[in-house]
């Protein structure tokens, strides 16, 4: 049975988030991995992989983002991916080294968990030496314009989500809403192919100080959010021979051509791939 701890770690005197500690055997010394999730999503899309690992002697410490799901709610404080990276983040990893004394950990995201853990780890690469290897669900932040179509869905939806001021849960049948404010950053990368903050900081250049092995899972049916050519520029941009690909497709053998969500919250996913992340992470 999983035992399951909320910590409330504060931003500011304001701002606070979760940081849920789950484990199945509180009394054993564990490896940790640190888990986080994309925009539009919480704990709930960890929730299998989560269940896979703890079953296998983890302990898993899973953060949501300021305003999704069990942080505490901040109506007028608007944030982005680069708040995301420098606050939830760097307090996290603060918190679990100094705090937890814990000294190395895995890492697993999912979409724009990976985006925020890559912009931490450029501000604060002193991070880097606690944590042993990270696997990325989904991610790329400047590859989505493959084509025509998606080009104009990506322009389209900043124009939109400009004029009301977010793009609502229910549009994305997820389960947290997303400001303007958050998701410019994501539609000016993906449109410009360009990997910058908002001082014109070069994100995509400096990609490759990060030397964390990194194991990037796409899926052949995510064809707009994080599509496969997008997710292997993504790592390709670490210049790591260390990294690992996978695309993961019927063609493939598995058993599905996996969609956004479905590559890491899904039955099939865990069977799938849940193992082949365990192995990546036991493989030294």
């Amino acid at each position: 049975m999983l035992q399951e701890t909320l910590h409330l770690l504060p931003i500011n005197s304001n701002t606070s988030f979760a940081l849920w500690e789950i484990t199945s055997q509180r009394d054993l010394e564990q490896p940790s991995i640190f888990l986080t999730h994309g925009t539009f999503s919480t704990k709930k899309v960890l929730n299998g992989i989560v269940e896979y690992f703890t079953q296998k002697g983890y302990t898993c410490w899973v953060m949501e983002w300021r305003n999704h799901g069990s942080s505490p709610k901040v109506s007028n404080e608007p944030f982005d991916f680069e708040d995301l990276a420098k606050d939830e983040i760097r307090l996290t990893l603060e918190y679990l080294i100094h705090q937890k004394g814990i000294r190395q950990l895995d890492c697993i995201t999912h979409s724009g968990g990976g985006i925020i853990l890559t912009i931490a780890l450029l501000h604060f690469p002193d991070y880097q030496q606690y944590i042993s290897k990270v696997t990325f669900f989904a991610c790329q932040a400047f590859g989505a314009s493959i084509n025509f179509s998606n080009r104009m869905k990506i322009q389209l939806g900043k124009y939109l989500t400009g004029l009301i001021g977010r793009i609502p849960a229910r549009l994305m049948a997820s389960e947290e809403s997303e400001s303007y404010y958050m998701m410019k950053q994501w539609f000016d990368w993906n449109i410009t192919t360009k990997f910058e903050n908002r001082t014109g900081r070069d994100y995509k250049k400096e990609m490759e100080k990060i030397c964390i092995p990194i194991f990037s899972i796409s899926g052949k049916g995510d064809t707009f959010i994080a599509p496969p050519s997008g997710c292997a520029s993504y790592l390709k941009a670490f210049d790591n021979p260390q990294n690992k690909f996978l695309l993961a497709s019927q063609s493939a053998g598995f058993q599905e051509d996996y969609t956004h969500s479905r590559i890491i919250h899904s039955r099939t996913a865990s069977q799938d791939i849940y193992p082949l992340v365990l192995e990546w992470f036991q493989d030294y």
